[in-house]
C-alpha cells in the first residue's frame, strides 16, 4: 500500500518523469496533487503496471486529482541542456502548469532543482512508495508513449511503437542502416 502523503499539513506535488534513458523524441513530466485522504490501492509504478492498467489509471488520475499537469522538453533543449537538466526543466514546467499551487513537492529519484523556493524531498523508487508519485509516473508514461505512437507513424522504420524509443538492438539496428531521425538526441550514444 503506498502512502499518500509525505508532508503532514502541506498541498504536495508528486513529480515523476519518462523518457529520460531514450534515445529519441522528448522527455515528458507530470506533477500531480491528490486530496489528502486519497487512496487508491492500485496505483503503482508505472512499470510495475501493464498498458491497459496504466492508461484505466490514467483516467481515474484526471478525474480525482486536485490537479495535474504534463510537462515536455524537446530532443533540441535536451541535446543543449543535458538530459538531467532536461528532466527538472520538465518537472518544473509540470508544476508551472498546475492549476492548484502546492505548497511542498515530493519527486522520485535522488536529485532536483529546487523550484520556487518551495520545500521539496527527493525519494529513491519513489513511485513504488507515493501515491502522488506514482500518479505522476503513470501520466508521464502514457502521455509519452501516446507522443512515440505518433511519431512512429511518420517513422516507422525505428519501432518506437515498440521501444517508445528506448535503445534496443532493433531501434540501434534501424539508425545504422537509416541514419538519425531529426528526432534523435544528438548528444546521445545513439550506436
Amino acid at each position: 500500500m503506498l502512502q499518500n502523503h509525505f508532508y503532514t499539513d502541506l498541498i504536495e506535488a508528486g513529480c515523476d518523469e519518462a523518457g529520460r534513458g531514450c534515445l529519441a523524441g522528448s522527455v515528458y513530466a507530470a506533477a500531480v496533487i491528490l486530496p489528502r485522504d486519497y487512496d487508491n490501492p492500485l496505483l503503482n509504478d508505472s512499470k510495475k503496471l501493464s498498458p491497459s492498467q496504466r492508461y484505466a489509471l490514467r483516467e481515474q488520475i484526471e478525474h480525482d486529482a486536485l490537479s495535474w499537469a504534463i510537462g515536455v522538453v524537446t530532443p533540441e533543449e535536451i541535446d543543449n541542456i543535458n538530459i538531467l537538466n532536461a528532466s527538472f526543466l520538465a518537472m518544473h514546467r509540470a508544476l508551472d502548469a498546475l492549476n492548484v499551487r502546492p505548497e511542498a513537492i515530493i519527486v522520485d529519484g535522488n536529485r532536483f532543482k529546487p523550484y520556487a523556493n518551495l520545500p521539496y524531498t527527493t525519494v529513491v523508487k519513489g513511485d513504488g512508495k507515493f501515491q502522488s508519485i506514482a500518479a505522476a509516473s503513470i501520466l508521464a508514461k502514457t502521455y509519452r508513449d501516446d507522443y512515440m505512437d505518433r511519431l512512429a507513424e511518420e517513422y516507422p522504420m525505428y519501432d518506437w511503437k515498440g521501444n517508445k524509443g528506448y535503445p534496443t538492438p532493433k531501434h540501434r539496428a534501424a539508425i545504422r542502416e537509416h541514419g538519425a531521425s531529426p528526432l534523435h538526441r544528438k548528444t546521445f550514444r545513439l550506436l
